[in-house]
C-alpha cells in the first residue's frame, strides 16, 4: 500500500484541516468554560446542607454520567427545537452539549479538591470572623484550585477528543472537515492520520501548559 501525503499540501487541503482544528479549539474552549460554570454549581450543590439541592445535583450527575455524549448531543440538537419551538444553531447546541456533559465530570474534580482541604481551615476562617462564603473564597478555593489543575487538564484533553462527536450534528470541526475532504479526494488513511497528528499535537500542547501551571502552583504538600 502506497501512501501519498502530498495531497495534504495540494490545493487548500491543509488550510481546511487547520480551519477545522481552529474550530475544534473554539468549541472545546467554550464548552469547557461552560463545563466549569456548571461544575462549580453542581459541586457546591453536592456539599449543600439542603437535601433538595443535593438531590438535584446528584440527579444531574447520574444522568450525564450514565448516558453517552452522542445521545446527549442528539437530544439537545433535535430536542430543543421540539420542546421550546425555537430555531437552533448546530454549533451552539454542540457547545451546550459538550459543556453539560463535561460539567458532570468537572464537578467531581472541584468537589474532590474542596473536600480534600482540611476542615480545620474552614473552622479557623470562621473563628477569624469570616462568613462561610468569605472563608471559602479567601482560604479554601485558592488551595482547591491548585489541586484541581492536573485533573482539569485531563478533562479538557478528553473534551477536545470528544468534540469529534460534534460532526454527528453537522458541526464542522476537525473530524467532519477531514471526512469532507476524504469524500473529495478519497485519500482516507492519509487524511485520518493527519487529523490524528493534529489532535496529538493539540492535546500534548494542552498537557504541557497544564503541567507548567501545576508546577507553578504547587502547594508544597506533594511527595518528592
Amino acid at each position: 500500500m502506497n501512501l501519498d501525503f502530498s495531497v495534504i499540501v495540494k490545493g487548500n487541503t491543509l488550510f481546511l484541516l487547520l480551519k477545522g482544528l481552529e474550530n475544534t479549539i473554539f468549541y472545546s474552549v467554550t464548552g469547557f468554560v461552560l463545563a466549569i460554570t456548571i461544575g462549580v454549581v453542581i459541586a457546591f450543590g453536592q456539599i449543600s446542607k439542603y437535601k433538595a439541592v443535593q438531590f438535584a445535583s446528584n440527579a444531574y450527575l447520574s444522568w450525564f454520567r450514565s448516558t453517552p455524549l452522542l445521545v446527549q448531543l442528539v437530544l439537545v440538537y433535535y430536542g430543543l427545537p421540539l420542546a421550546f419551538k425555537i430555531e437552533t444553531e448546530a454549533w451552539i447546541c454542540g457547545i451546550i452539549g459538550l459543556g453539560m456533559y463535561s460539567g458532570a465530570y468537572v464537578s467531581a474534580v472541584i468537589r474532590g479538591a474542596i473536600v480534600s482541604i482540611d476542615k480545620g481551615q474552614m473552622e479557623a476562617g470562621r473563628c477569624l470572623g469570616y462568613s462561610y462564603w468569605q472563608t471559602m473564597y479567601k482560604i479554601i478555593l485558592p488551595q482547591a484550585v491548585k489541586r484541581a489543575i492536573a485533573p482539569l487538564t485531563n478533562e479538557f484533553i478528553s473534551l477536545t477528543k470528544n468534540s469529534a462527536m460534534l460532526s454527528t450534528i453537522t458541526v464542522t470541526e476537525l473530524f467532519r472537515q477531514t471526512n469532507t475532504l476524504i469524500a473529495k479526494n478519497f485519500k482516507t488513511l492519509e487524511l485520518y492520520l493527519t487529523a490524528a497528528v493534529l489532535y496529538y499535537l493539540l492535546n500534548n500542547l494542552v498537557g504541557i501548559v497544564g503541567s507548567y501551571f501545576e508546577c507553578k502552583l504547587k502547594t508544597g504538600e506533594e511527595l518528592s
